[in-house]
């Protein structure tokens, strides 16, 4: 308001030429309405400040941000959200607000999987090359999405649920589990694929240009091999389990970083796995299908699942619905607790928090 470019000097000049045409007692009130005016514009001022400053919604996210994020929240209350400490959380790190929100939950006080510490400067760089954070596309109106989490187990075998499954609003698959060849069991369509670099798709076939891939960050050699890729630099293999892709199938906008507080939710806070393991033991951590049911509970109002049995007791059982690969192999995995994973979707499916539809 013009009340709040006035110089104090000005203002005393005013009330002085008041003096000499009027009464004193008539200064007065003018003096009061000039200040009545300055109080209001500074409270005016102020409001307008708090808006822009700390205008944020459930998500804690600045209201710019939540136009590019396109969320849209159910008023619906899921059957899973005890199970979650913060059940709005956005699931994507963002260049924009990556300090504050990595601040906000702690991200930046553990190192990875679980964290960003001592690999911020790593996100930040690989964060600045992609081209959205975005949730769901723009035109995505569906508040309350029905989703199912489609894993690899052999169970989907020859039980044809690819039309039932291609009819939720989100369908989430993993790793290099393969839609092509497999349709009548798995399904067409894919909304979220969650990847590590040695686990994403390298031939072009599987594309799907519908599809959001988004990179689990398990150690700091990932960021430097997505940094290497769209670069277009030479990819430096070291330090990866097994030879990375050496291309990405998908296009820059595609890609999404996962925020690491969607791993240590699931490792800390429904699997229960310590913060830190006894000297004797190494470290477990979730299996990318867990990963990918955590990140479910924090965008979907209801959650399905669809291959995630799998016959431990049986180690020539199929492991996954493709390929020849034998129950075997996950018993042999250090890195991961299939038992404690196994009593928790069972605890979950039991109490209705979910539905599995490869339930015998």
């Amino acid at each position: 308001m013009p009340s709040i470019l006035l110089h104090p000097s000005s203002l005393f000049s005013k009330r002085e030429g008041l003096q000499e045409t009027h009464p004193q007692s008539a200064g007065r009130p003018a003096m009061r309405g000039y200040l009545v005016a300055l109080f209001l514009s500074c409270v005016f001022l102020y409001y307008v400040l708090h808006c822009i400053l700390w205008g944020t919604n459930g998500y804690w996210v600045p209201s710019m941000d939540i136009k590019s994020k396109n969320i849209n929240t159910c008023p619906k209350k899921p059957a899973f959200s005890s199970l979650l400490r913060f059940p709005q959380f956005y699931p994507f790190l963002c260049t924009s607000d990556f300090a504050r929100i990595t601040s906000m939950y702690g991200t930046n006080n553990f190192v990875l999987p679980y964290g960003i510490k001592s690999s911020a400067p790593y996100f930040r760089t690989v964060l600045s090359k992609l081209k959205s954070c975005d949730l769901f596309d723009e035109f995505d109106n569906v508040p309350c999405k029905r989703c199912v989490v489609v894993g690899n187990g052999g169970v989907l075998k020859n039980k044809t649920l690819g039309e039932k499954i291609d009819s939720y609003d989100v369908i989430i698959r993993m790793n290099n589990g393969p839609v092509l060849g497999h349709e009548e069991d798995v399904g067409r369509r894919t909304t979220f694929r969650l990847f590590y670099p040695e686990s994403v798709f390298s031939d072009p076939t599987h594309n799907d240009p519908n599809t959001t891939a988004v990179l689990i960050v398990f150690k700091p050699q990932d960021l430097r091999w997505l940094w290497e890729i769209m670069s277009g630099t030479n990819i430096n293999t070291n330090g990866f389990w097994k030879k990375p892709a050496l291309n990405l199938i998908y296009k820059l906008h595609q890609i999404r970083i996962l925020d690491p507080y969607i791993i240590r939710e699931a490792a800390h806070h429904l699997l229960h796995f310590p913060e830190v393991f006894p000297k004797d033991q190494k470290p477990k951590h979730p299996t990318t299908g867990i990963i990918a049911l955590t990140l479910a509970f924090h965008i979907c109002s209801e959650v399905h699942l669809a291959g995630f049995k799998y016959n431990v007791n049986n180690p020539n059982s199929p492991l996954h619905y493709y390929g020849n690969a034998t129950m075997s192999l996950m018993n042999k995995n250090a890195y991961h607790n299939v038992t404690a994973e196994h009593l928790f979707l069972k605890r979950i499916i039991e109490k209705n928090m979910v539905i599995n539809l490869t339930q015998d």
